[in-house]
């Protein structure tokens, strides 16, 4: 089977967030998937099933499968065009656990729109402050993730999380985020209970933030920044009820992989 490796949410190699994207040929378990993406020992590894012209995408971190990826489905998308498993940037729908995520091109970009994904206001358990190491300006869950919003940039930046605290959270992560200078606002985003410290660049996420700061800001279009080392930027949208994301995507490189 064929795999690539792809630097998602940026234009650069090393920079953004790295996936694998996975094309599957015949049958392959659960089991095989999980054993993959443990290999590759990536945020997330994305496998890619064409079934009569209906492409189903998976998507599992080295430890679990998750629901929705924002940087897989980009990276996914990005390899379907450049390699011509579809022709010509031609919009592609992917179909996932969480429903069906559509993709296209624009002006060199790929733009995945995905559901949001609201948090409401919850009393912040106290593990999960110290855990962060940081005071609060509000705290806030969604369906998947906790959300912390700090006093500013440089708050969220200077952040020491105790990952081995923040591993016994409830739910999937932790996104930590700030009202931006350059940018309208910055992100981290923190999984240690699915196997990911901190990851670079984080597509859901955005599912959730998007409607915070639109609130927030009194805007629907954003220029946003996930603050990790290799740093991403993302062209969001908020629409209704679904969040529109750009980025662009780079591939490092194929291979081809073999488990029997």
């Amino acid at each position: 089977m064929k795999i690539y490796h792809v630097d998602a949410f940026t234009d650069a190699l090393f920079r953004g967030n790295p996936a694998c994207v996975c094309f599957v040929e015949g049958m392959l378990s659960d089991q095989d998937m999980q054993s993959i993406a443990m290999e590759m020992n990536l945020s997330e590894t994305a496998f890619v099933r064409n079934e009569g012209g209906v492409y189903h995408l998976r998507s599992f971190t080295p430890q679990v499968e998750v629901e929705l990826c924002g940087h897989a489905t980009l990276a996914a998308a990005h390899v379907m065009w450049e390699r011509g498993v579809v022709q010509g940037g031609r919009a592609i729908e992917f179909h996932t656990k969480c429903g069906v995520l559509p993709a296209r091109g624009s002006g060199g970009r790929v733009v995945i729109d995905f559901p949001t994904k609201p948090e409401q206001a919850v009393e912040p358990p106290a593990e999960l402050l110290d855990a962060l190491g940081v005071q609060a300006v509000y705290v806030g869950r969604s369906k998947f993730d906790f959300l912390v919003e700090v006093a500013d940039v440089e708050t969220l930046k200077n952040m020491w999380p105790n990952m081995s605290k923040l591993k016994h959270m409830p739910g999937r992560a932790v996104i930590v985020t700030a009202k931006g200078n350059e940018y309208d606002f910055v992100s981290r985003f923190f999984a240690p209970q699915v196997g990911i410290d901190e990851d670079p660049v984080t597509g859901s996420a955005h599912c959730v933030l998007a409607p915070y700061w639109a609130k927030k800001l009194d805007k629907n279009s954003f220029v946003a920044l996930q603050a990790s080392k290799r740093r991403g930027i993302l062209y969001i949208e908020l629409l209704g009820d679904r969040v529109r994301m750009e980025g662009c995507a780079v591939t490092f490189f194929e291979a081809n992989i073999k488990l029997r």
